[in-house]
Parts: C-alpha cells; structure tokens; sequence
C-alpha cells in the first residue's frame, strides 16, 4: 500500500510539473531589430525561435534592448523595453496575446518631471499578486542628485519605480533604491509571502558585479546587501525558479557568454554554467514561465525546419 502511495504521488507530482515550459525574451545587436525569444522546457536548454516578433517603433533611436515580459493573471503579456541609450524620458511598451497579434507600441514617460534625466534603462516588470498590481523599475541617472564614486556623472544610476494595474495610468515615478552606490539591472523575485529578493547589478569601478538584498514587501526597503556572487563584468540578470532551485542567468559579457548560478536560498551559490545551452548572440531579457501548449504553438509556427 506504501509503494503504491508513492508511486501515485510521484505520478501526481510529475503531471503538475510536466506541463511546464519557459519563455526567454530577447534581443540581438545592434538592437534595432527588435524582439526575440528562445524557449526552454526544462529551463537549462534553450532554443531560438529565429525569428522577430515585434519591431521597435518608438523612442528616440528605436532600438529595443532589456526586452521584459510578464504574463498576467488574465493571460496578456506585458513587454517593456529600453527605446534608446540617451535622452528618452520613458521606456517602450507593447502587449499581445499570442506574440502574433500586439497592441500599438506606446511610450510610458515615467521620468518627464525629472527635465535633466540622461537614460532610462532596463525596464523590468513585476507582477505584484499581493497588491494585485505590476511594478515596473528602471535605472536613471539624475547628474548632481547622488554622492557619486568613480563614475561620471552621466553614468550615476539610481533605480526608480512606477506602478500600474492597466498599463493606462501610471503612478508617479519614485525612487526605488539607492544604495549608496550606482546600480542597474535589478530584478524582483517573490520567495514566498512576506520574503523577497533583489538581484541586482553594482555598476561601480571596478566591482560591476551582481549582488542580492533583501525585503518583505516588493517595494523594499531592501536591506541585508550581500557580498557579489558572480564575478566582475556581469550584467542583465534573470531568474527563474526550476523545481526546488532559483536559476539566476546573466551576461557575463567579457567572456561573451551566459553563466547561471543556482541556488536555494541566495545565500549560497552554485556555478552550474556547465549544465545549460544558450544560443549564442542571445542579449538578456526575461525568463517566463508558461504553458507548454503555448511554446509548441510558437515552435510550429515560426521555428524552421
């Protein structure tokens, strides 16, 4: 009787897992292509689709790097995207329903009231399921605002944030973090209720490695700021939770290649970067996870044969 308890347990537990599949948006340089994906369905080796799905329209050099997504609880799937290096106000926005079929690309400009900001960077969505709205962060640099190190000024980044439950109306742009220090490249992840993590990039010379804090609420304040777990020159991290693990992939951009670290607790960290395959040329993004049915619409339509 125990054996056959455990035998449908692991049938069971199988079944609730097997139907995942993940989702890694993406783009190219030069950057004026516009969107890509690869697709994953264990979420250690990734494929591309190949292929474009969304061409940047909007800013003022109309490129799309950092490509952020996240699917709602109505199923829609909300991408941001920085629209230029230099001088855009805002962020580029776009939304579909089956990557085929999108919404009018709009400009969101969140830093207008700020007549001095240099860049907008990195738009990363979150979508909070306790306020039951979506937190967008993004890193500035205000020249003058903040104590600044051996950066130029121009490169002084502070990370802000806005919240929205429609993408229509927006709240006021507010500072996110400051941690005495420049930073981008930052990412929510919801261990659990009430037990949140930011993975986010210290942009100083010569550190310009990833680093993680902690909070109760998705809007911080984030506390607990912990030695780098990656190495220097490392940037645009994404994490993803696969089975009892938290996968963080990011750029490791001198060495041209993805690394990942894995880890339970974030805390401690484990170099799996042997274990996953990603296409080359791939630029960071956003990993989400989905349905399989959805991926294997997309493999049959767009991937080559």
């Amino acid at each position: 009787m125990k054996r056959f308890l455990l035998i449908l347990i692991t049938i069971i537990v199988f079944s609730s897992c097997s139907n995942q599949a993940y989702l890694f948006t993406s783009f190219h340089e030069p950057a004026d292509v516009g969107l890509r994906m690869l697709y994953s369905y264990d979420g250690y080796h990734w494929q591309d689709f190949d292929t474009v799905f969304l061409k940047p329209a909007v800013g003022q050099q109309k490129v799309m790097r950092d490509p952020s997504m996240v699917q709602g609880p109505d199923g829609v799937f909300h991408l941001v995207w920085t629209s230029s290096w230099r001088g855009d106000k805002g962020f580029g926005y776009a939304s579909s329903k089956d990557f085929i079929h999108w919404s009018e690309q709009s400009m969101i400009p969140v830093m207008e009231q700020e007549p001095t900001t240099v860049n907008v960077w990195a738009p990363e969505l979150f979508y909070d399921d306790a306020a039951k709205d979506y937190k967008i962060i993004w890193a500035s640099t205000i020249p003058g605002r903040f104590e600044r190190g051996a950066e130029e000024d121009s490169n002084n980044h502070r990370m802000y944030m806005t919240t929205t439950k429609d993408f229509k109306t927006f709240t006021p742009a507010k500072l996110f973090l400051d941690p005495g220090f420049s930073v981008i490249d930052a990412v929510i992840v919801k261990k659990q209720k009430n037990d949140y993590v930011l993975v986010l990039k210290d942009n100083t010379r010569p550190e310009r490695n990833l680093k993680v804090a902690f909070s109760n609420t998705a809007e911080g304040p984030w506390k607990s700021l912990s030695k780098p777990f990656s190495d220097n020159f490392a940037e645009g991290p994404s994490v993803v939770k696969v089975k009892d693990r938290w996968l963080v992939y990011y750029d490791s951009y001198r060495k041209k290649i993805y690394e990942v670290k894995a880890t339970k607790d974030f805390h401690h960290f484990e170099d799996v970067t042997g274990q996953i395959t990603v296409p080359e040329g791939h630029k960071h993004g956003t990993i989400v996870p989905v349905k399989k049915k959805i991926v294997r619409e997309l493999v049959k339509r767009f991937k080559k044969k």
